[in-house]
This record gives structure tokens, C-alpha cells and sequence, in this order.
């Protein structure tokens, strides 16, 4: 949760028409008395204010400057999400803020090390290295360096509103996924900022084709799979699904697992359920897809999704909660390939395979 909620008296809806007005009028002191009313009020505030008052407040992000505190405001935005406000409705100007301090940081990161020596390491994301010499050395007017540098120390303050909204709806991913990733994981490669949690979300797959291949059966299966947030959780689909099914020999997961991997409700706290692994999982050439990725990485082939299933090479066990709480995993098998299919799939893959 990205607040904790308080107890006490809330007239969120004039909080909130109060900023949009001290907003409107530009009103630089006005602006400022109602956003700290806004921040000390959202957080006493009834599920229904908040939900009201979601698309409100994501609809002033664009008005506040990128030098101010936009964060925040996505982040009282996100929470109203969390308390029942429209995912759809609030998702466009909260990743929008999203991807523009994305872009905003990996340019402070080149232009920093365009600034130094090769030896000379990436700052930490702390305003307290923002002063004359970094913003001198990040160059271009104290307006944009300073923008940027804000943006390096600030982005990881958006993962929280990014994922009330991304891990609540299906169609936002969709709609804004695919343009943030990038950014997101190049960004997360320098390993300055944590932000592995958005980049999970935003390669989380939806209603995706997947063709499974089970070398010890020389079986085939086209498997439809969406909303699953790792590939713990697909290995326990996929067991589920083939095993269970009585597709495939082995043991099926436990039906614990089982739903705790697919329940629609969110999942509250930490369990000691343990699923176990059944398969290996192997991309087409034959080197190992990790339990600790995602279905994403899974490549593509031909237009699909091609996965390989062999005996495990040891036992595995894991703790069967999901990654996202709030993302129901699903896994149904469309169609068995025929034979035919199932030869042709295997000729697109490696021996070793």
C-alpha cells in the first residue's frame, strides 16, 4: 500500500477542488496550502472519496511542473486507485509522469558519464547530491539540469502509483506497457534505482499464445496464459494445467498453490506454502528459462511463444505466493497439437533442446 490509511475526518472532494482551482489561477502559495491538505487528507479519507477523487487528481499531474512535487501527487492519485478509483481513468497522466522521468533519468546518466572519467561511477538517487557542481557538470540551463537531476533521484517515488494501476487492469498494460519497458529496464541496468517491481509489470503478458512442447512425451499444446507476474508462478500453471490435467505423467501442485497462484482476490500477507517444481523450462536452443524470470522471456518463434518442457535436473521447491498480490494468474490449455504440429514445432528447435 502506498499510504497507510488514517482515522479522522475527510472532505477529500474540496480538498480537491481546492487545488484544482489554486492550480488553475496559478496561484503559487495557494497551490502549495492545498496540496499539503491533500496529502495530510487522502489518507483519511473513505473508499468512496477516493474513489472519486482518483481521476481528479492523476488529471492534474500535467499541470504541475516537473521541478515540483509530481511524485506525490501520483502517489495520492495511486492510492486512491488502491482504495477503488478507476485504474483506466487515472493511468494515462500517472505513466505518462512515469515514462518522462524515465527518459528524463537516463539523460541525466549519459550526460553524467559524458561529464567524467571512465572510473567515475553513477551518483546515488539522493537530492542531497544536487548542487551547483553536479547540475554545472550535468549542463544545459539550471532549469533542464535541474529537471533531470530530479528526475534521477525521484523515479523510483513513481513505481508505487505505476503499479496500483498497472496490476489492477489488463487494459492499461496493454494500452501503455510495451512503451515504458524499455526505458524502464535500461534504466534499472545502470543499478542505481530498484526497479525491477515496474519492470515485472510492464512485461507481464495478457491473453498470450504459448506453445509448449513436453520432450519426454513428444507432446505438443497451444496454452493460453495472462496476468502471471513470474515464472514461479507459470511453472505451477503449466504443472497445473499438464499434470493436473492429465496431460502429462508427475505430480501435480497442490491446490493451495494452485490458488493462490489464480485466486481473483488479492492476496493478504505471506503464506509457508511450498509448490515443487515438475519440469525443466528451456527456450528452443536449449539453454534454461529461469524460475526467476518471466514468461517474457520466453522467445518467440514463428509468431508464437515457444517453450520446452524436459524432466528437471533436481528438485525445486518455492514459496508459492505470488509476486503481485493483486494479479490472479490464468493458464488454459486452447487446443493438444497434433502430431504433425507437434514434429514441426520441434524442427524450430535445437537438439540440445
Amino acid at each position: 500500500m502506498i499510504f497507510k490509511k488514517k482515522r479522522g475526518a475527510s472532505d477529500l472532494a474540496t480538498t480537491v477542488s481546492e487545488l484544482e482551482e489554486a492550480v488553475a489561477e496559478r496561484d503559487g502559495d495557494r497551490t502549495g496550502r492545498a496540496f499539503t491538505a491533500l496529502m495530510n487528507g487522502v489518507q483519511s479519507a473513505s473508499d468512496a472519496e477516493c474513489e472519486l477523487a482518483g481521476p481528479r487528481l492523476a488529471a492534474l499531474l500535467p499541470a504541475f511542473p516537473p521541478i515540483g512535487p509530481r511524485p506525490m501527487l501520483a502517489m495520492a492519485a495511486g492510492f486512491c486507485v488502491e482504495r477503488g478509483a478507476d485504474p483506466v481513468a487515472c493511468a494515462e497522466p500517472i505513466l505518462d509522469g512515469v515514462h518522462r522521468d524515465l527518459l528524463d533519468s537516463l539523460e541525466f546518466g549519459r550526460r553524467w558519464t559524458a561529464g567524467g572519467g571512465a572510473e567515475d561511477e553513477l551518483p546515488e538517487p539522493d537530492q542531497k547530491i544536487i548542487d551547483e557542481a553536479l547540475l554545472a557538470r550535468v549542463g544545459g540551463d539550471t532549469y533542464e539540469a535541474t529537471r533531470l537531476a530530479l528526475a534521477w533521484c525521484s523515479i523510483q517515488e513513481w513505481q508505487p502509483p505505476a503499479l496500483a494501476v498497472l496490476c489492477r487492469s489488463a487494459e492499461v498494460r496493454r494500452r501503455y506497457a510495451s512503451a515504458l519497458l524499455p526505458a524502464c529496464r535500461e534504466l534499472n541496468g545502470l543499478e542505481r534505482h530498484d526497479l525491477k517491481c515496474l519492470a515485472y509489470a510492464l512485461a507481464v503478458l495478457d491473453d498470450e499464445p504459448l506453445v509448449v512442447l513436453h520432450r519426454p512425451t513428444g507432446t505438443g499444446f497451444e496454452i493460453r496464459i495472462g496476468g502471471i507476474g513470474d515464472n514461479f508462478q507459470l511453472h505451477t500453471l503449466l504443472a497445473h494445467v499438464l499434470v493436473g490435467g492429465g496431460h502429462v505423467p508427475g505430480t501435480p501442485p497442490s491446490p493451495e498453490s494452485v490458488r493462490l497462484a489464480t485466486d481473483p482476490a488479492p492476496a493478504r500477507g505471506r503464506t509457508d506454502v511450498v509448490a515443487t517444481g515438475a519440469f525443466e523450462l528451456l527456450a528452443p536452443d536449449g539453454t534454461r528459462i529461469w524460475n526467476e524470470g518471466l514468461p517474457d522471456d520466453i522467445p518467440v518463434v514463428d509468431g508464437r511463444r515457444l517453450l520446452v518442457l524436459d524432466e528437471p535436473m533436481y528438485q525445486r521447491s518455492w514459496n508459492a505466493d505470488r509476486f503481485f498480490p493483486h494479479l490472479a494468474g490464468t493458464a488454459q490449455l486452447t487446443r493438444v497439437l497434433t502430431a504433425d504440429e507437434t514434429r514441426t514445432w520441434y524442427a524450430r528447435t535445437s537438439p540440445s533442446a
